[in-house]
């Protein structure tokens, strides 16, 4: 199969994730079947895209007649039988368990069309472990939509060693076609690249907190005002190549890396903070206080900020 043969689409799962690949689907003229396993899910997830997409016309960044016409494009249902029988690509999107994903692979395996591609946006898990419960090994691979994935251009496409060099071009093609920036993650780890270099960020964040270095309202401000005010146009190797030198870097860092966290003890803190019941903007409390106001807030800024990058990008300024 090839990218123009693709016209039918399925998304499982209505959560955040998958809602927002539906709203990239159908804004790129795909028909998407939209399933996860209760009404009250699918008119959430509906009622999510809606304001997905209300938000990129209010930004200014969608015209209203195409926000209006992805719409009719979406169609939900609460039997994955139906979401898979017309599919080209399907893009499973549930909770991140190995066994739960495994079970709908295979069902999907059963129920889709014998040429159909079938991909799973998990952040962690590598493909060969879903391919095992299909028939297809060389249509199955990752795509990992990154958050919020209705804004963010990047998406991880992970390949296993069965997986076919035409599954993983079809999927690619799709992705430009839907606005995206798909990178290729050429050997299966847990984590790919995006996960593996947050959970290294996030460990030492969580570790300078727990040993009272610094608050996460400090740290928060380092990485807004600093870091990623530079990865926005040049990433970590281009940033020390163009900035310091490697040269520099053996100098400096021999002083530092002895003294980063390499345990596992910040999960202890995080646990804490999950057993308090303490999880973020969705609770109402994590190292933040939130309100539904405050969140939506956030969300509305974060939009933004994608937005602007995003034209500033699409005008060749970068």
């Amino acid at each position: 199969m090839n990218v123009e043969e693709v016209k039918n689409t399925a998304v499982i799962g209505a959560g955040e994730i998958g809602h927002g690949i539906a709203v990239g689907l159908g804004l790129a003229g795909y028909q998407v079947q939209l399933n996860s396993t209760t009404e009250a899910s699918l008119q959430k997830g509906m009622d999510a895209i809606q304001a997905d997409l209300d938000r990129l016309v209010d930004l200014g960044f969608v015209d209203p007649e195409k926000a209006a016409g992805a719409v009719p494009r979406i169609s939900v249902t609460t039997s994955l039988e139906e979401a898979a029988r017309d599919a080209d690509i399907v893009f499973e999107a549930v909770y991140e368990n190995l066994d739960l994903k495994r079970q709908i692979f295979s069902d999907l395996d059963r129920f889709c069309p014998g040429g159909a591609i079938l991909t799973s946006s998990t952040s962690t898990i590598i493909p060969s472990y879903l391919a095992q419960a299909t028939q297809r090994p060389e249509l199955v691979l990752v795509a990992h939509y990154t958050g919020p994935s209705y804004l963010s251009p990047l998406v991880e496409i992970v390949r296993s060693e069965q997986t076919s060099d035409e599954a993983v071009d079809t999927v690619y093609q799709v992705l430009l076609k839907v606005g995206k920036s798909p990178v290729l993650v050429q050997k299966e780890v847990p984590g790919f690249i995006a996960n593996r270099l947050l959970a290294a960020l996030l460990r030492e964040a969580l570790c300078m907190v727990q040993r009272g270095i610094a608050s996460p309202e400090d740290i928060d401000t380092v990485l807004k005002m600093g870091h990623s005010r530079r990865w926005v146009v040049a990433g970590i190797f281009e940033m020390v190549e163009i900035a310091a030198g490697w040269d520099l870097a053996l100098a400096a860092y021999p002083h530092v890396l002895p003294d980063l966290d390499s345990s596992q003890d910040i999960l202890k803190l995080v646990q804490e903070m999950v057993d308090k019941g303490h999880l973020g903007a969705k609770s109402g409390k994590g190292f933040f206080d939130w309100t539904p106001e405050s969140a939506e807030a956030s969300r509305r800024k974060l939009a933004r900020a994608f937005i602007e990058i995003e034209k500033w990008y699409q005008q060749g300024e970068a």
